[in-house]
């Protein structure tokens, strides 16, 4: 590469990088003006660097052949400014690449205005709710807590959901209150959060980015007043995997100001296990206590679905290679479980897992078809569910990654399936996504009608993302995502 190409080329990184800084102010004019989420090929796009939006246009590359234009996501948010917009998830990559397949001479303007007619001149047909955002509990403030807690806060404008209250056991230490909080800002594994954080002691709250978040001290869900600290009708979703019947759970709602309960960990009995994507409308306006089932369950569950759609499964075993998690010890020690006594940081641990035979209850079709087996591993985060499955019909390795690919980016499950083709992706190139699973092109093996496939996923990030999904369900907030599927 001589002098003029080498110019040429810090030229043209400079012009996208001065095109992604414009596009900065226009994305949150939107977001806080509009309510309007914008992102990129699922990829939300909001408090992004200019930077950050470089790597989603790229992204685009590995999903479509080529790279999304700078140009043309910034024509599309500048028109978007011009419109009164209701709330909405809007791609503007997808947008962009559809708009670029019209008939040529059909201006920006009108082809917008055609896509996006629900919500232009302010016509709200997404939102579902007139009062205030619903009111959130998080019982227990571990990983997925403190995970829940960073995306709630994140999303406070227009979700429709605000985070009041976080609950944990009564303090031991004087500074339990600024632990607590050092403990949201800073995570090892997902990094610090992105704002400030302060103490209000005298009001006993963590305040994260302008949002208060009391901190309320308690042994039992029904000692607890809501009420008191002017919390309403709460959404309560219980981090702490304790109870996990209904009888258990429905001490929370012995609280007073306490609404609904979601659990974040497999439910059992009669409880209604829920994979959003796959059977969120099953539930209903008056279920007060539903689950969330697990990470693994949420990241199997949707790609199963669309498989057995269009292929079919015969039957199957799904193999579960987890992050080690805080229920394993760091040596040796007493465990009440088979194998998990022994050091998680130094061995693979063969242990069982319920997700195979979860997956029926959010998909009938597949109930006894798959048996499932899980190895913990020596990492602390992203997991991997290996698919074995014998296929209805023969296919081809090529046509069974087109169609993933396909869904991933046009199907009403684009926000639960990921994908790639990167040859040199490893686990820890996951951390953050918030697909529940990523299908690894590279690794799948398809022989006439047995199909194997490999999905990586973030059990902390992805499944919060899911939760909080689920969430909006259970308070009545529901969204389209444009261009619709």
């Amino acid at each position: 590469m001589n002098a003029t190409q080498v110019n040429q080329t810090l030229s043209q990184w400079q012009q996208k990088e001065e095109m992604a800084e414009t596009m900065i102010p226009l994305i949150g004019q939107l977001y806080r003006k509009n309510d309007v989420i914008t992102s990129i090929y699922g990829r939300q796009i909001i408090n992004q660097s200019s930077i950050g939006l470089l790597k989603s246009h790229r992204f685009v590359k590995q999903v479509e052949g080529h790279e999304l234009s700078v140009q043309d996501t910034l024509s599309v948010l500048q028109e978007l400014t011009k419109l009164n917009l209701a709330a909405g998830h809007i791609d503007i990559g997808k947008l962009a690449l559809k708009y670029k397949g019209q008939q040529a001479g059909t201006p920006l303007s009108h082809f917008l205005k055609d896509e996006l007619a629900e919500l232009v001149d302010g016509y709200d047909v997404n939102r579902q709710y007139e009062t205030a955002p619903r009111d959130v509990v998080l019982y227990g403030f571990g990983r997925i807590g403190r995970l829940l807690a960073r995306i709630l806060i994140e999303k406070t404008t227009g979700s429709g959901l605000r985070l009041r209250a976080i609950v944990v056991r009564p303090g031991k230490a004087a500074d339990d209150l600024t632990k607590r909080a050092s403990l949201l800002r800073r995570d090892s594994v997902h990094g610090s959060f992105e704002g400030t954080i302060q103490v209000d002691k005298e009001n006993q709250c963590i305040i994260a980015n302008g949002t208060s978040i009391k901190v309320i001290y308690a042994s039992s869900p029904k000692e607890i007043d809501y009420e008191s600290y002017g919390i309403h009708d709460a959404l309560i979703v219980d981090n702490t995997g304790i109870w996990r019947d209904e009888a258990g759970l429905a001490q929370h709602l012995e609280a007073k100001g306490a609404g609904k309960v979601l659990l974040t960990a497999p439910g059992k009995g009669d409880l209604k296990n829920i994979v959003y994507g796959v059977n969120h409308e099953d539930v209903l306006a008056t279920d007060t206590i539903v689950s969330a089932a697990s990470c693994t369950t949420n990241a199997i569950t949707p790609v199963l679905k669309v498989i057995d759609a269009h292929f079919g499964i015969v039957n199957g075993h799904v193999e579960t290679i987890h992050s080690y998690t805080n229920d394993q010890n760091l040596i040796d020690n007493y465990h009440s479980g088979e194998r998990r006594g022994r050091s998680a940081p130094l061995n693979m641990v063969i242990t069982e897992t319920g997700a195979a035979n979860a997956v029926a209850k959010a998909l009938p079709t597949l109930k006894g078809k798959l048996t499932g087996n899980a190895i913990r591993v020596p990492t602390p985060n992203v997991s991997m569910a290996i698919l074995n499955l014998n296929l209805s019909t023969d296919t081809t390795t090529e046509a069974l990654n087109d169609f993933l690919r396909e869904q991933s980016l046009y199907s009403e499950l684009s926000k639960q399936i990921d994908f790639t083709n990167s040859p040199e992706a490893v686990s820890s190139d996951f951390v953050g996504n918030r697909k529940t699973a990523i299908v690894d092109s590279g690794a799948t093996i398809v022989r006439d009608n047995r199909a194997v496939l490999y999905l990586w996923y973030d059990n902390e990030a992805g499944y919060s993302a899911q939760v909080v999904r689920l969430m909006h369900t259970m308070a009545g907030v529901h969204y389209q995502i444009y261009p619709k599927a």
